[in-house]
């Protein structure tokens, strides 16, 4: 009666079948690798029990204690599904940042394609926890695409796959709304990558902001729809600007580690290439680097006039970073870093 009230029409059904039956289903559960946490357990996260409407179980898949996955100050990342280069950089950049602190807290997102699994990947990749709140039962996996991931997370110390849906449940559309409840809910912030001006993303930030949690978006282009949803949380002074990593770290009282400092272009590029080819060209293509790194979107050009660079040669050398998945060049010829080595 303590979690149904005394009021409720299911109370009359409890009886000791009920709980035989229960306790059936719980072994079940155990043999699939998978934990029940009930609201009224101390193994059910406090930050979900603070919000006004918590979930009144969630279905655990790791090996993870549930008493030591829930312990240490999370961020949730999330956004569009449609994930721009800047959007995945950002994403990357925000990861690594809050890896390369002391507290290093856990990477909550949805496991849905775009920021969702750039968020995890990251985190798994410098060894940060990260916890997948899914829309389906916790005995399936959506998008498929996503089962490798999925299986790797669950795998993992201090990581999780979580869901509120029993087994068996489909990925209805509801249910991703239903779910972005409790990615506000377990997170003590948020950071919006991307958003369109209505989305999952953009829901689960105004949850957050309604718990009294802090929410954080990354600004983008006033003409850039990925970044309509973002700049309108702004502007609504419901999210922080995202302009400086450092000063959200800082926010959120997580202290930068100084035991691994972050390489620079140049000391990657020679570790990637220095030798297979001459000291003068690795010097050349990290100061491309470096300029396309700071200008999204300079075309060729533009990076000839801005390193004293001769055209044909940057031409040559943006062609060879293209070809080796350093950077993204349109048919404008404006180039963006796509930071496969730089994360």
């Amino acid at each position: 009666e303590c979690l149904l009230g005394p009021h409720s029409g299911y109370v009359e059904m409890l009886n000791w079948k009920s709980a035989e039956d229960a306790s059936k289903e719980l072994m079940k559960l155990s043999d699939k690798g998978i934990v029940f946490s009930g609201i009224t357990e101390e193994s059910y996260p406090e930050l979900l029990k603070e919000c006004e409407d918590p979930p009144v179980g969630l279905y655990v898949r790791g090996i993870t204690p549930l008493d030591k996955l829930w312990n240490k100050e999370s961020v949730a990342v999330v956004g569009t599904r449609d994930i721009s280069p800047y959007g995945r950089d950002w994403c990357a950049r925000i990861v690594k940042g809050l890896a390369a602190t002391g507290t290093r807290p856990p990477i909550v997102s949805g496991l849905a394609l775009g920021v969702d699994i750039e968020a995890h990947k990251t985190a798994i990749e410098n060894g940060l926890p990260t916890i997948a709140v899914m829309a389906t039962g916790p005995d399936s996996i959506y998008p498929q695409r996503h089962k490798v991931y999925a299986e790797r997370i669950a795998s993992t110390p201090g990581c999780a796959l979580i869901t509120d849906y029993p087994p068996g449940t489909a990925p209805l559309a509801i249910h991703f709304l239903r779910r972005n409840r409790i990615i506000a809910g377990l997170a003590d912030a948020t950071v919006l990558i991307e958003s369109k001006s209505r989305g999952g993303g953009m829901t689960t930030s105004r949850l957050a902001f309604s718990y009294n949690r802090e929410v954080y978006a990354l600004p983008g282009r006033a003409d850039d729809i990925r970044s309509q949803g973002c700049n309108r949380l702004i502007r609504e002074k419901i999210a922080e600007p995202l302009i400086s990593i450092e000063d959200m770290i800082e926010s959120l009282g997580l202290k930068r580690s100084h035991a691994k400092r972050e390489a620079s272009t140049a000391e990657i590029l020679r570790m990637h290439f220095g030798r297979l080819y001459p000291q003068e060209q690795t010097e050349d293509m990290g100061k491309i680097l470096e300029v396309i790194r700071n200008e999204r979107g300079i075309t060729v050009e533009e990076i000839a006039l801005k390193t004293g660079i001769e055209y044909m040669r940057v031409s040559r050398i943006t062609g060879f970073l293209e070809m080796e998945g350093l950077i993204c060049i349109d048919l404008l010829q404006r180039c963006t870093l796509e930071t496969k080595i730089f994360r």
